[in-house]
């Protein structure tokens, strides 16, 4: 009974390690409960109907962020619909269509190393390939095409991991019944993994909605709503600054009270992201679903 697991005293250093775990995750609730509050306490006085829903004019005096809510809108839509196929795409590729080799393994060192490439050099990618050689100029095209390879090894690499998960049973079964391969991939693999994609999904949501520093060279700073009518398709091509990108602008020009509005709004954002992330990956999950 001595030897036994229950008779075993505690150590002092594992007492000492475990007060140190605890008090570093403490710290790291109390670090982000500190940025939150003093955001709040800064700027949510600043939050109110007329800054979400007007535009800053001088001539009327007014200050909204309305067009940079709908820039920002324009760029994730567009962004997530080149980059989700692909990305799923390639993810399904690697993982059921290629074969192990030095192929598969350019491809995932490549995707790794364009994860880990600083943003602003992405930018500068960006504004000379979309914005002079394609001539797109600084316009939401550009803003969302440079946001596309920022994203798509974040897409790709997720789906990847999610795909791997799925048990090699419910391939060789469905294989094993006469179901063609992409038939396989279509109706099992893909509903399976369906949980980690979205994840990795709404990650991207997140890295495009705090991005700037590729944006600066690429999207520019307008901040005017689009007309009505063609207006809504010609401002693709038009230049249009994020929430971000009008952060960054007004903490240059001292406007801080307007600075930490936009920070509560892209707080709130960050927190619906997050919540969302959990409760799609909890309604998606076949295997939990009875």
């Amino acid at each position: 009974m001595h030897n036994s697991i229950i008779g075993k005293r505690k150590r002092n250093s594992d007492v000492i390690i475990r007060f140190l775990i605890n008090i570093s995750a403490g710290f790291s609730v109390v670090l982000l409960l500190g940025i939150i509050g003093y955001v709040f306490f800064k700027g949510i006085g600043k939050v109110n109907w007329q800054f979400l829903t007007g535009v800053t004019s001088t001539l009327k005096g007014t200050v909204g962020i309305a067009g940079n809510i709908v820039n920002t809108l324009y760029i994730i839509v567009i962004t997530l619909l080149i980059a989700t196929p692909v990305g799923i795409g390639s993810a399904i590729y690697l993982s059921e269509y290629a074969k192990p080799g030095r192929l598969v393994r350019l491809v995932e060192f490549t995707t790794e190393t364009l994860s880990g490439i600083p943003s602003i050099i992405f930018g500068l990618f960006g504004m000379v390939f979309f914005g002079n050689v394609f001539g797109f100029g600084y316009s939401i095209l550009t803003g969302a095409l440079t946001l596309t390879i920022m994203v798509l090894p974040l897409i790709t690499r997720n789906t990847q991991e999610a795909l791997k998960t799925v048990p090699d049973s419910y391939r060789s079964g469905a294989l094993g019944m006469g179901a063609t391969k992409w038939y396989m991939i279509r109706t099992i693999l893909l509903p399976s993994a369906l949980p980690g994609i979205i994840t990795g999904v709404i990650l991207a949501i997140g890295r495009i909605v705090g991005e700037s520093a590729a944006l600066l060279f690429t999207a520019g700073s307008g901040y005017l709503l689009p007309k009505a009518g063609i207006g809504y398709l010609h401002k693709v091509m038009e230049s249009g600054g994020t929430l971000t990108i009008q952060l960054y602008l007004s903490m240059a020009k001292a406007e801080y009270d307007v600075a930490f509005g936009i920070a509560v709004v892209l707080l709130v954002i960050v927190f619906v992201i997050n919540r969302l992330t959990k409760y799609l990956a909890k309604k998606f999950d076949v295997n939990k679903i009875k």
